[in-house]
Order: C-alpha cells, then sequence, then structure tokens
C-alpha cells in the first residue's frame, strides 16, 4: 500500500525539491501515479510512494501538506555569494550545496545535473554554498 494510494485530483500536497503544489492527475495503472502542478511552475511525475520522475532520488520527496513538519528543515538564506570559480571548485570536490525551487539546502551531487548547470548559466550564484555539514 503507497503513500499516494487514495490521492485524489486537487489534494494539496508539498515536496521537498518544488514546494506546494496540487495534484493536477491520477492514474490508475502507470508507474508513475500522480502528477503535481507546482506554485513554480513545475509539473512533475511521482510514482505512488512519492517519488519523483526527476533527479536521482530513491526516497520520497513529496508530502500531503497535512503530514509533513519542515521545522528540521534548513530554508536559511545564503550568508556569502560564491564566484563562478568557487561554485566548480566546491561541486568538483562534492561540498557544493544548491537551493531548490523549494527554498530547501540541498547536495549538489544530488539533484540533477541539468537544474545546477542551468542555475550557474542563469548566474544565479546566490543559489549555491559551500556544503557544512555532512
Amino acid at each position: 500500500m503507497g503513500y499516494f494510494e487514495n490521492a485524489k485530483k486537487g489534494d494539496i500536497v508539498f515536496g521537498l525539491v518544488f514546494g506546494k503544489g496540487m495534484i493536477k492527475d491520477v492514474y490508475e495503472n502507470s508507474h508513475y501515479k500522480i502528477v503535481v502542478d507546482f506554485e513554480n511552475e513545475y509539473e512533475i511525475p511521482y510514482t505512488e510512494e512519492g517519488i519523483p520522475g526527476w533527479g536521482k532520488f530513491k526516497e520520497q520527496t513529496l508530502f500531503y501538506k497535512s503530514d509533513i513538519d519542515l521545522t528540521e528543515v534548513d530554508f536559511s538564506p545564503v550568508s556569502k555569494i560564491l564566484t563562478p570559480k568557487k561554485i566548480i571548485k566546491l561541486k568538483e570536490k562534492k561540498r557544493l550545496e544548491v537551493r531548490l525551487p523549494s527554498g530547501i539546502w540541498h547536495k549538489c551531487n544530488k539533484a540533477t545535473k541539468k537544474y545546477t548547470q542551468e542555475m550557474l548559466e542563469k548566474e544565479k550564484f546566490h543559489l549555491f554554498r559551500k556544503l557544512t555539514v555532512e
């Protein structure tokens, strides 16, 4: 029995990657059980267990809004904007974090390379910081 087995169109959810969203579609006989439309214009399919069809995530990243407690999640602002050279160096050493669209900080090697590269190309250097705790 999966977490989203009884999901209904219109249910409010929160994704650790993309933030607040609403279930747009529910499919019964598919690998991806639901499609979620997020407030920041992302539309992502999820399995019945809440695993996204985006990135290298192997664990649940989507929850019903009423079920999730975000008090232990790091939403802190960046204290120092890194230079592009420093970002690349930290990325190579796997000591770089990226701020996901939800506002949560996450290791760059866990987020997709496409998202990280897109933020670098758009010069959104304020979305990167040095990994503080492992």
